[in-house]
């Protein structure tokens, strides 16, 4: 009994035991309690840690605390035409992905409306975005609805997944999803 004791004394002082879920390697270190502390935090924090200049060194590790384990970000692709297919992404992927894409482009995304519907400690948030190359920029390069599902566990809010779609002439953003609830 007491070699376990100092086992998990050990463990839990390097770090190789952690209370909660498990996020990946190294987001202990960026996670900001403040970023997960409401819906409001969590949503802001998302497309922050999305945005900035090209080449600007992202902290990735704060994108990763922001989600549950084994969450997943989901984007329609538009295949030409009518066609459409589903890519589904675990965070990491998205990182990948991602990383690769803002060494060389510049990308502000920011929230332009929110639609909020809760019960207990679940959450479902329609933000709806648009999304630019700088700062500055007057009109939009893409604009889109994310769906992202939340989780409280007592403590703070974790993102469980994001599915969007982005705004085409075929499909434009409906007038109620261009303004937050009342």
């Amino acid at each position: 009994m007491r070699i376990s004791r100092l086992l998990l004394i050990f463990l839990f002082s390097f770090g190789v035991v952690t209370a909660g879920p498990l996020q990946g390697s190294g987001t202990k270190k960026s996670f900001r309690a403040s970023d997960a502390a409401s819906i409001n935090a969590i949503i802001s924090a998302l497309y922050d840690a999305v945005s900035g200049a090209a080449g600007e060194k992202k902290d990735w590790n704060r994108l990763r605390a922001l989600f549950a384990p084994d969450a997943r970000l989901m984007p329609i692709v538009w295949e030409g035409g009518d066609r459409f297919s589903l890519r589904t992404l675990s965070v990491d992927e998205y990182v990948d992905h991602a990383a690769a894409y803002f060494e060389t482009r510049s990308f502000y995304e920011q929230e332009i409306a929110r639609r909020v519907q809760s019960f207990g400690s679940m959450a479902h948030v329609f933000s709806t975005y648009a999304a630019f190359e700088t700062k500055s920029s007057p009109v939009p390069i893409k604009r889109g609805i994310n769906s992202i599902q939340l989780y409280f566990d007592g403590t703070r809010w974790w993102i469980l997944s994001i599915f969007w779609d982005d705004e085409r002439e075929s499909s434009p953003i409906p007038p109620e999803y261009l303004s937050s609830d009342k």
